[in-house]
C-alpha cells in the first residue's frame, strides 16, 4: 500500500513538469507583423521520372578530419559542408518524406542541382529497435521499396544521395518516433531509463548506442557517409544537465562507432537545444583517434539562449555576442570546426523572422562556418501540415527560388545547376 503514494506523487511532478515545459516550449510569435514574400522568383522544376546520371562525383574527397577550426578532406583541402536537412525517418511514419511522390533518386538529383553538397538525415531509435515496414502507400513512387522495413529503406535513401555524389550524415533525432523537439522528458536526452515507466519507449545509453551500430554498421563502407550527428538537441530540465555529462557519453558512442569505421566524424552538439557549446573551453571532447569531432550549433529566431531576447527581437550587436559566447569562440580561436546544423526561417517571413534571418546570415558570412538548412520538406508528416521552411512543392518537383535561397548563395551555396531544371 505503500507504493501508491509514492505512484501519486511522481504523477503529480511529471505532470507539473511536462505542463512548465509545454508554457515555455511556446515559441515567441509577432503574430501582428503583416508577412512578407522577399525577392519571389519563378520556380524551377525537375521533370519526374527522368534520365538522370545516377554517378556524380562530390565536391571533396573523403576521408574527412578536422585541423583547428576547419574540416578538411584527405588531401587537406578546407572543407564546406553546405547541407540540407531531409526529415520523415524520425518522424511518426518512419520514412523520409516525398517517397511516396517522387523518386528518391530525382530527391536526390533536386538537392544536388539546388547546390548543396550534403544531408543530414534524421532517425529515430523507435525506428531502429522496432523496424516497422513501412506502408505501402508512402512508397508509391519507390515501389522497389514497397514491403521493406524502415531501417531498409533510410539506407536505401543513403544509397540514393551518396551515388548522386552527396556526403551524408545520419542524426539521432529522437527516442520516439514524433516530431521533435518539445517537453516531453523522454526524448531529451540520450537515455531515459531514469524516467521509469513514464516512456512508450525506454532506452539506456548501451541501447543507443547499439542502435547507432546497426544505423552505421552497414554504411561502413560507404566513404560519402562521413560521420554521425550523434544526437538531436540535447537538454534537460531548467538546465540540470551538465556537459561533462553529455561529452562522456558522446565519448563512449564515437569510440565504438570509430572501431566500425575509423575515418568518420564525430558531430556533437551543444547543450540547451544545441544551443550552449560554452562547455567545450574546459572539458573538450576527446577521442583515441585525433581530429574527428566537429561541434554542432542549431540557431532559430526563437532562440535567444543567454540573452534577454529571443534572436527575433535582438539586435545584432546581442546576436552576435551571443554566437561569440555560445559557440563561435571555437572557430574564432582556432579551436575546432562548428557545423550550424539547423537553422532556416518561413517563406512568409515576420518581421521577427526577418530580423534574425538578416543578423544570422551576416554572421554567418563573416565567420565562413558549414551550415545545416531545415529543411527541404513541403510537409510535416503529421496531419500533412504546410512546412513553411521547405524548400520545394508538394511534388518533389519545383524549387521555391526566394530571398532563403538568395541569401544562402552568400555562404557559398552555388545554385547554378538549377538552370539545367527551368
Amino acid at each position: 500500500m505503500r507504493l501508491l503514494p509514492r505512484l501519486c506523487s511522481i504523477l503529480l511532478f511529471t505532470v507539473l513538469v511536462f505542463g512548465t515545459l509545454a508554457y515555455l516550449y511556446v515559441p515567441f510569435g509577432f503574430t501582428n507583423d503583416p508577412p512578407d514574400r522577399l525577392c519571389v522568383s519563378p520556380h524551377y522544376k525537375i521533370k519526374p521520372n527522368s534520365s538522370l546520371p545516377l554517378q556524380r562525383k562530390p565536391d571533396f574527397y573523403p576521408p574527412l578530419s578536422t585541423s583547428g577550426r576547419n574540416i578538411v578532406d584527405k588531401d587537406g583541402n578546407e572543407v564546406q559542408l553546405r547541407s540540407i536537412n531531409w526529415y520523415g525517418a524520425s518522424d511518426i511514419f518512419f520514412v523520409p518524406s516525398g517517397l511516396d511522390v517522387a523518386h528518391r533518386d530525382n530527391i536526390s538529383a533536386l538537392i544536388r542541382r539546388m547546390g548543396f553538397n550534403s544531408v543530414r538525415l534524421p532517425y529515430s531509435d523507435e525506428l531502429v529497435l522496432t523496424k516497422p515496414t513501412i506502408e505501402p502507400h508512402l512508397l508509391e513512387s519507390n515501389p522497389d521499396l514497397i514491403g521493406k522495413n524502415a531501417l531498409e529503406v533510410y539506407h536505401s535513401v543513403i544509397e540514393s544521395l551518396t551515388s548522386h555524389g552527396l556526403f551524408v550524415i545520419p542524426n539521432n533525432h529522437i527516442t520516439q518516433g514524433t516530431w521533435c523537439c518539445g517537453a516531453n522528458l523522454c526524448d531529451a536526452q540520450w537515455s531515459n531509463d531514469w524516467l521509469g515507466p513514464i516512456c512508450r519507449i525506454r532506452q539506456t545509453e548501451t541501447q543507443w548506442i547499439e542502435n547507432w551500430k546497426a544505423v552505421m554498421h552497414p554504411l561502413a563502407e560507404n566513404r560519402l557517409v562521413i560521420g554521425a550527428d550523434l544526437r538531436n538537441e540535447v537538454r534537460a530540465l531548467w538546465g540540470t544537465l551538465r556537459w561533462a555529462t553529455w561529452a562522456a557519453a558522446a565519448e563512449r558512442c564515437s569510440e565504438q562507432l570509430l572501431d566500425i569505421n575509423p575515418d568518420w566524424l564525430m558531430i556533437v552538439e551543444g547543450l540547451s537545444s544545441a544551443n550552449d557549446l560554452s562547455g567545450v573551453r574546459k572539458r573538450p571532447i576527446e577521442l583515441s583517434i585525433d581530429n574527428k569531432v566537429v561541434y554542432s550549433s542549431h540557431v532559430y529566431a526563437w532562440s535567444g539562449w543567454g540573452q534577454h531576447n529571443p534572436y527575433s527581437k535582438a539586435t545584432y550587436e546581442e546576436f552576435a555576442q551571443a554566437m561569440q559566447k555560445n559557440w563561435a569562440y571555437l572557430v574564432e580561436e582556432n579551436i575546432a570546426p562548428v557545423w550550424v546544423g539547423e537553422f532556416g526561417t518561413s517563406d512568409m517571413p515576420t518581421k521577427g523572422d526577418r530580423n534574425y534571418w538578416t543578423h544570422l546570415i551576416r554572421y554567418l558570412r563573416n565567420l565562413d562556418v558549414s551550415f545545416g538548412y531545415w529543411a527541404i520538406n513541403p510537409r510535416k508528416p503529421l496531419n500533412y501540415e504546410r512546412e513553411s521552411y521547405g524548400m520545394v512543392d508538394d511534388n518533389w518537383e519545383m524549387v521555391t527560388w526566394d530571398y532563403r535561397l538568395v541569401d544562402l548563395q552568400k555562404l557559398g551555396l552555388n545554385t547554378s545547376l538549377l538552370g539545367e531544371l527551368k
